[in-house]
């Protein structure tokens, strides 16, 4: 019952002070309630404010690449936080591009020892576009297919970077690839270096000896 259909009832009679001790009752638990939730509102406000900023705000670029696809992959990561820099790379022996960008973003996300805000910058319309067009929903809700019902490839990718996103706040950024963007570039070197690695430790292949040598 409201304030002031409480006041109008005609069981309410006022006495001395023109309130009934029912009225004040409501009252004082109207003003009390009026008071927890406005400052139960600010303190929740301010919490979130005070996380959001408390955050680290860091900058992702990575790339991935293929020698031969499938064939001998790499991938590259150049993190940013406050004028610093960090790079990491690696290799993978029979492997796709796709799965080397895929990659590329997962081992960035994985140097992170702390929750943060984070923003990936990738060439690859392959890994970028599912979280910019909001594909990446639909393939979840329909059991990893597309929308035209063939099954996701790289399935084991997708969730292991989907659960790195619970952690952090992640957003994507799609760049030009082997253009003037410098940080892509590095990334796109840093893989290709990665390769030639990899590469140095395989067994050079011998060809076949023919018949009657």
């Amino acid at each position: 019952m409201r304030l002031s259909a409480l006041l109008a009832s005609k069981r309410c009679r006022c006495r001395n002070d023109g309130f009934c001790s029912s009225v004040r009752r409501t009252f004082i638990l109207y003003k009390l309630l009026t008071f927890f939730q406005s400052h139960i509102c600010i303190a929740n406000c301010c919490f979130f404010v005070y996380n959001y900023d408390m955050k680290k705000k860091v900058k992702i670029y990575t790339d991935g690449a293929c020698s031969g696809n499938p064939g001998i992959g790499g991938w590259g990561v150049v993190m940013l936080y406050k004028g610093h820099k960090k790079e990491a790379s690696g290799a993978q022996n029979d492997t796709t591009n796709n799965r080397m960008e895929l990659t590329a973003i997962i081992q960035g996300l994985k140097m992170l020892k702390e929750p943060c805000i984070v923003t990936i910058y990738s060439d690859s319309a392959y890994s970028v576009e599912p979280f910019l067009k909001g594909w990446i929903n639909g393939w979840v809700m329909k059991g990893w297919r597309t929308a035209s019902k063939d099954e996701v490839k790289n399935v084991d990718l997708w969730k292991e970077l989907l659960s790195l996103m619970q952690i952090h706040e992640v957003s994507y950024v799609k760049v030009k690839g082997h253009a003037d963007n410098e940080l892509n570039n590095r990334c796109d070197a840093l893989a290709r270096g990665a390769i030639k690695e990899l590469q140095k430790t395989m067994p050079i292949a011998v060809a076949p000896i023919p018949d009657g040598i």
